[in-house]
C-alpha cells in the first residue's frame, strides 16, 4: 500500500514538473514573439521618400547699361558722345557709380574721346533718389581751364549722371558744399542742372 502511494506522489512529481518546463518553454517562446513582434526590422523606405529641392539662395545679378560720356571734336565746337558701361548691380546705384568711376578714370587710349575733368578728381559720394541725383566730388575737379574747359566737365558729369532717367535734376557739390562758381573765370552754375538746361544755358 505504502509502494502504490510512493508511486503516486512519484507521477505527481514527475507531471509537475513536466507542466511547469512546458509552461516555462511556452511563456519563452511568447516572450520571444513578443520582442519579435515590437523590435522594428530595418526597411529601405527611406530610399523611396524624395527630399524637396532647396530653394536657391542665389540671386541672379540685374545687369544695367549706364552711359559714359566723353568729348569728342565736332565741326568747330566738342560734343558729348556716350560710351555704354555694363553693371552687374544689385545695390541701389551701383550702376551710377561705376559709370563715374570709369568716367574719373578718363578715356582709354587710342580713341577720339577726350575729358577735361582732371585726373585727381575723385568721387566722394553718389545718391539718386525721386528723380534726383546728387554728386559729390573732390576740390580737384574745379582745377585748371578755361570757361570751355569747365562747361565741358559740367556736361560730362550731368550727362553721365542721368544716364538712367535724362530728366533727372543733378545737384553737383565739392567737398561737401554745392558748387556755385566754377574756375578762376567765375562761371555761374545755377543748380539744380538737367540736360534740357545745359544745352540751353551752356552750349558747348
Amino acid at each position: 500500500m505504502k509502494d502504490q502511494q510512493g508511486s503516486n506522489r512519484i507521477s505527481s512529481g514527475v507531471i509537475a514538473a513536466v507542466s511547469a518546463a512546458v509552461v516555462a518553454v511556452g511563456g519563452g517562446v511568447a516572450l520571444f514573439t513578443s520582442h519579435s513582434s515590437n523590435t522594428p526590422t530595418p526597411s529601405n523606405s527611406s530610399a523611396r521618400i524624395v527630399q524637396p529641392a532647396q530653394p536657391s539662395t542665389k540671386q541672379p545679378g540685374n545687369e544695367q547699361t549706364a552711359n559714359v560720356y566723353w568729348l569728342t571734336p565736332k565741326d568747330k565746337n566738342v560734343a558729348l558722345v556716350p560710351q555704354p558701361v555694363k553693371v552687374a548691380s544689385v545695390q541701389p546705384n551701383q550702376a551710377l557709380e561705376a559709370a563715374f568711376q570709369s568716367l574719373l578714370a578718363g578715356p582709354k587710349a587710342g580713341t577720339d574721346s577726350t575729358t577735361t575733368i582732371p585726373k585727381a578728381t575723385k568721387l566722394l559720394g553718389l545718391k539718386a533718389e525721386n528723380d534726383e541725383v546728387h554728386v559729390n566730388l573732390s576740390e580737384d575737379f574745379t582745377s585748371g581751364g578755361g570757361s570751355t574747359s569747365m562747361m565741358g566737365r559740367v556736361g560730362q558729369v550731368v550727362y553721365t549722371a542721368t544716364t538712367l532717367n535724362p530728366k533727372a535734376k543733378v545737384y553737383i557739390d565739392v567737398n561737401g558744399k554745392p558748387l556755385d562758381v566754377l574756375g578762376g573765370e567765375g562761371v555761374e552754375l545755377q543748380q539744380p542742372l538737367t540736360r534740357e538746361q545745359f544745352q540751353k544755358d551752356y552750349p558747348l
